[in-house]
């Protein structure tokens, strides 16, 4: 029997584990990356980038991290040498072309408008239909159809569209004489042209997430007070300066069972309701931790102190970890780092207006670390209008166990949806994915699948207030892992014991044998 042909399009850590696991179940995938090498945002990113959660939660589950490896939030030199290596281990290279545009993707078979049933039988390969896979080699300018069995979209949420700021008429961009570029362009810049183009300047950062802080401290690190950052921004989150306030490992309490317990989730039942209401007072870890924050950084001596909780931030995907925060705030103390809090701003000649009080600040580049446009990324990959509607109905893009479209055939997509640990969910969705490729479970109704991707949304958008803008899944993530294991007919209580299985961690390599 001929092997059913998987396009993948995407070689960061999405698509080789989508390459892995379809190889392993004896499908043929074709990855298509319009790029030159393998890891995705981890391929070139800025140089002081770090993992922002300990490498025991991000890790592949059946390819550990190497013994010299020794810091527990590796560099992004480390994470891509240890990306390399697990391509390698696997020999997923031969399976990945390089410099592939993918210009767009056509579907060829029945309409799904009248469908009750994911591909009218809820299987990953129905009677008909094939998708038509247009891609441009970059190197030779030349385009090449490719018709496949199945698509599977690696392409991620933080990349390639940048989301930019709207001003209005004359107070944009084109008024502004000085140099204004995305993250992503200072990113993928060579590290030593990045710091000759900010050395001397006086640079604003529009944006105070990961990225904001990485480009202002080596902007800050290269030019001291003489000619300071201003980062920019509109409200503040939460900055954590380590996984273990006052010695509670944070970090396992979200990956720990009984943190979902004391929540109400989707599809949790009248028990795990009641229980939930029970449990809620416990709650008061996230006040700790708040109060640790507080103790520890000197947030409110620099207006820093968000007016929302820290559950609500995390929930949003909007939490930070700060390595070496000394080094900020000492920049901040010498004024080699401004902090400017402002609802919005316009542009001038020779820099930028603040809108509470025109205040005018000099630039002679801005940086907008203002993040990424995925839903329009992924809603223009389809030649369908329909298909692209479809994505781009919600900002979150309502997928059923994050994955599938219910009206988009024999098509899922991975990565777009976020966790705390984005490989550790990654990998279990694919591990779920080619389960359901290879027919281990069907797809339920199309109407079921809906009123699920209903509740979860309810859930999102009740945990993450204001913030919710895409789908994050927060302390949610080993409740989510117990779905798709229970899709998958495993035992999702992966430890040995009760105890063990309610208040220990579960990291990757406890889903290794799925």
């Amino acid at each position: 029997m001929e092997k059913k042909q998987i396009a993948i399009i995407g070689a960061g850590i999405g698509g080789l584990l989508a390459c892995k696991y379809c190889l392993s179940k004896g499908f043929n995938p074709i990855v298509f990356d319009f790029g030159s090498e393998i890891g995705g945002v981890w391929a070139r990113t800025i140089k002081t980038t770090r993992l922002q959660i300990a490498k025991a939660f991000y890790q592949f589950s059946d390819f550990h991290w190497p013994a010299s490896v020794t810091d527990e939030f590796p560099t992004q030199q480390e994470m891509i040498n240890y990306i390399r290596s697990y391509a390698n281990h696997f020999n997923l290279m031969p399976h990945i072309k390089f410099h592939s545009l993918v210009k767009g993707i056509s579907y060829d078979g029945p309409s799904s408008d009248a469908w009750s049933v994911w591909n009218r039988t809820g299987e990953a390969f129905p009677p008909e239909g094939k998708w038509n896979v247009t891609v441009e080699d970059t190197k030779t300018a030349t385009t090449k159809v490719y018709t496949v069995d199945f698509v599977i979209l690696c392409v991620g949420r933080f990349k390639d569209v940048p989301n930019m700021p709207k001003f209005p008429a004359g107070k944009g961009l084109k008024v502004f004489r000085g140099k204004a570029i995305h993250s992503q362009t200072f990113a993928e810049m060579d590290q030593d042209a990045a710091a000759e183009m900010v050395k001397g300047k006086r640079v604003v950062v529009v944006g105070f997430g990961k990225s904001g802080l990485d480009i202002a401290r080596e902007c800050a690190d290269i030019n001291g007070p003489e000619n300071p950052c201003t980062i920019v921004y509109r409200r503040e989150h939460w900055k954590l300066s380590n996984w273990y306030p006052m010695g509670i490992p944070f970090v396992n309490f979200i990956f720990s069972r009984f943190t979902t317990l004391m929540v109400h989730k989707p599809e949790e039942g009248l028990l795990l309701s009641l229980l939930a209401t029970l449990l809620s007072p416990l709650w008061v870890v996230w006040k700790l931790v708040e109060s640790y924050a507080k103790m520890t950084l000197p947030m409110a001596k620099f207006d820093m102190v968000p007016q929302q909780g820290v559950l609500k931030d995390m929930n949003s995907g909007l939490i930070c970890y700060m390595p070496d925060p000394d080094n900020f705030f000492d920049a901040v103390k010498e004024r080699s780092i401004k902090l400017q809090k402002t609802p919005s701003f316009t542009f001038s000649e020779k820099g930028i207006c603040l809108k509470d009080d025109d205040t005018q600040i000099k630039a002679d580049v801005v940086i907008f670390a203002t993040g990424f446009n995925g839903v329009e990324k992924i809603k223009n990959i389809f030649e369908s209008p329909t298909f692209g509607h479809y994505i781009a109905d919600s900002p979150r893009v309502g997928l059923y166990r994050e994955c599938i479209h219910p009206r988009i055939p024999q098509l899922a997509i991975i990565g777009f949806s976020d966790a705390v640990s984005s490989l550790f969910i990654s990998e279990t969705r694919c591990k779920w994915l080619t389960a359901l490729l290879e027919g281990s479970f069907k797809l339920p109704t199309i109407n079921e699948m809906q009123n699920d991707i209903t509740r979860w949304d309810e859930y999102m958008k009740q945990s993450s207030g204001e913030d919710h803008y895409r789908s994050f899944l927060g302390a949610m993530e080993i409740w989510y892992n117990d779905q798709l294991c229970k899709d998958m007919g495993v035992n999702p209580m992966r430890k040995k014991g009760l105890l063990a299985n309610l208040f220990e961690a579960h990291g990757p390599i406890v889903y290794a044998q799925i």
